[in-house]
């Protein structure tokens, strides 16, 4: 039992034994004063207990405090002469549940003492007996509060054996998890630097077009690199060392980025992806939107690997709150489903639906962790409804602060007419897929506010059209190829026809059709309500096009030659003028004789480390009245590592193996006026 299931038993234990006390005081005749004081003892034992004060300790002392008083009080009537060894052994058994050895002594100590003081009453009692049957019952109730007493301290020493035992053998058990999680964080960031130059040589591979290798080494380095995360990241949730970093972010960007990283998920099963997003979401919060992108990722790619057929419905919407509001993110599949076991598991880190060496599913167990780990730190929760053969729902809430309140999604004023949502409801193999495109149209008709209208076949658009003012017709690309030269001519006209379609589909040649490609979601549609035709090429739609850093010069420092040569080859890309340098004396001496604008300095580095460096590179600007950015460019990319860096006087942080997004977000912010005197162009 704990410690208030075992006050609270004691407590009770005592609370009976002094009504009893209280009752036989009154039938005897005894002290009359004395059950007033056991009553009024009583109820501050159960007082102490609830409140919880004074601190556990006390209360056991004040507990035993009071049933020996109880005890002696009971024990000095001479009519108690042979009571005394039943109260005392029970209470013995009673106060063994706090396991302290001292209050079985006291115990038998007072047993001792009440016992001479009844022998002494009892030898200047002429009326009392010593004959051979009274001294035999003096003896065994003896012997039984000896034999009691004896059991107890012996239950006692066997329970703390038995807990200092397993204590010793959690922290045995905690210390192999230490072990093993320092292992695991530091073969990831072991392998960052590896990593980052396997995919900085496969792009330029790639550049060279040296054959579609390429390509399967670069996939194979990012696919590497997100494992090496999430080793990473599973390490921190488990040692609840997880840092935020916050940022202001676009609510638009988000999801555009969730739907790129599904067209680049390997979807050999032709899964659908239907992408509901609620127009009324806020167009900026303030959040760590690395980690929500994780937990896109995570939940994307936990049911794209458990989904055989059909598709996954993602719903975005948020609730307000008085902090701001609360991110709410579903992730529906029509998978194989989970049992309330798996359920309960998923949380407890490094589960896997099958562990066979044969199963089907790949991966390494720790994505749902890491989904519920990130939650629980950014004050939010997840939840989970599965139905084995049917598919499974994972709801991740997280409260996030509103920067611009507006609604991300807003259609023009100038919107006029009446949509048509054209889909044939038979094509689909699996039903729920279609109830995710109806649920898709139905909830963005109704946040923008605009009637949409069925229709499954030809004929029925054609009744429409009759009755209404149709100036936009969605549909998909089947529906498209079995009437092509109808929506082509019709796209001619005053009807805008958008189809959504996967990669590679091209409409007639001539046709004003407008192409959305897979999967759907609300901006593209957006979109085409907005400018109709002149909404143009889709393809592409959210995608910023890349900065130009034109003629700023930069300083890589770096003690790996590889990594030098995959940050020139970069910085290329975007027309930077790069230098290198090997070590941070190196990196000192050429900024001394140098002009630079931008710095980018690894952290662990023989000799002269990474920090070391940038405050003697300032410290020189400062000396030349210059100013320089230095950024971090390093594989430590633990959680906190850019609060960690930014502390230390670093401008900004990138972690390997470089992102480009993050690459270009960290040089648009830190660089605009090194850009701008340049004549470079910032975006």
């Amino acid at each position: 039992m704990d410690q208030a299931k075992n006050e609270r038993f004691i407590i009770l234990l005592i609370s009976v034994a002094c009504v009893g006390l209280a009752i036989e005081t009154t039938l005897a005749g005894w002290e009359f004063w004395v059950p007033p004081i056991i009553i009024i003892g009583t109820l501050g034992l159960w007082l102490m207990h609830i409140s919880g004060n004074p601190e556990y300790k006390v209360r056991k002392v004040a507990g035993l405090a009071f049933a020996m008083l109880a005890i002696f009080f009971h024990g000095v009537h001479e009519s108690s002469f042979f009571d005394v060894a039943l109260v005392v052994g029970i209470s013995m058994v009673a106060f063994s549940f706090y396991d302290d050895i001292y209050m079985m002594n006291l115990l038998l100590a007072e047993y001792i003492l009440i016992m001479g003081m009844q022998l002494v009453m009892a030898i200047g009692n002429l009326n009392f007996t010593f004959d051979s049957m009274t001294i035999s019952r003096i003896v065994l109730h003896v012997a039984i509060v000896t034999m009691i007493y004896y059991c107890c301290t012996k239950a006692i020493d066997n329970r703390q054996e038995m807990m200092q035992s397993d204590s010793e053998k959690e922290r045995r058990i905690e210390s192999v998890d230490m072990d093993m999680e320092d292992f695991l964080s530091n073969i990831s960031h072991e392998l960052r630097t590896p990593v980052n130059v396997v995919n900085g040589m496969s792009e330029m591979l790639i550049k060279k077009n040296v054959g579609n290798e390429a390509y399967s080494i670069k996939n194979a380095g990012i696919r590497l690199a997100y494992q090496i995360e999430d080793i990473q990241d599973y390490t921190e949730c488990k040692r609840e060392k997880v840092i935020l970093e916050e940022d202001e972010y676009m609510s638009t960007s988000l999801l555009n980025d969730v739907v790129v990283g599904f067209r680049f998920l390997n979807n050999e099963k032709n899964l659908e992806m239907i992408v509901d997003m609620d127009p009324k979401v806020p167009s900026k919060m303030l959040g760590d939107v690395k980690k929500i992108h994780k937990i896109f990722r995570h939940l994307l790619e936990n049911a794209i690997k458990f989904t055989r057929k059909g598709g996954i419905y993602v719903k975005v919407f948020t609730e307000n709150t008085d902090y701001g509001v609360n991110l709410c993110i579903e992730m529906t599949d029509t998978g194989i489903g989970m049992d309330r076991w798996s359920i309960a598991s998923v949380s407890k880190g490094m589960y896997q639906v099958n562990k066979k060496r044969n199963r089907s599913s790949g991966g390494i167990g720790l994505g749902l962790f890491i989904v519920y780990g990130f939650a629980h730190k950014m004050g939010g929760f997840v939840k989970i409804d599965s139905e084995k053969h049917v598919g499974t729902t994972v709801r991740v809430t997280i409260p996030q602060k509103v920067v611009d309140k507006n609604p991300c999604l807003m259609l023009s004023n100038d919107f006029s007419g009446d949509i048509i949502f054209h889909v044939r409801s038979d094509k689909y193999k699996v039903p729920r897929v279609r109830d995710f495109y109806r649920s898709m149209a139905t909830n963005l008709a109704a946040g923008i506010r605009v009637p949409l209208y069925p229709a499954e076949t030809v004929g029925e658009i054609e009744k429409l059209k009759e009755k209404l003012d149709i100036s936009v017709i969605f549909m998909g690309q089947e529906e498209y190829e079995e009437n092509p030269e109808y929506f082509d001519e019709m796209s001619k006209g005053d009807v805008v026809v958008a189809v959504s379609a996967s990669p590679g589909f091209k409409p007639n040649t001539g046709s004003a059709v407008l192409v959305m490609p897979k999967p759907l979601y609300a901006y593209p549609v957006i979109k085409v309500l907005n400018e109709g035709r002149e909404a143009g090429d889709l393809t592409d739609i959210g995608q910023n096009p890349r900065p130009s850093f034109k003629n700023v010069r930069a300083l890589v420092v770096d003690d790996e030659p590889m990594n030098l040569v995959v940050a020139t080859e970069l910085f290329k890309d975007y027309e930077i003028i790069t230098d290198t340098a090997g070590s941070g004396k190196e990196a000192i001496s050429k900024f001394r004789n140098n002009d630079y604008d931008v710095v980018f300095m690894d952290h662990m580095m023989p000799g002269m480390d990474g920090v070391e460096a940038m405050k003697q590179i300032k410290s020189v600007a400062a000396d030349m009245h210059k100013s320089i950015v230095v950024i971090a460019l390093t594989a430590n990319a633990v959680s906190g590592a850019r609060e960690m860096f930014i502390q230390e006087g670093f401008d900004g942080f990138i972690a390997k193996p470089i992102n480009i997004a993050d690459f270009e977000r960290v040089l648009t912010r830190e660089l605009p006026k090194s850009v701008e005197d340049k004549g470079g162009q910032s975006l």
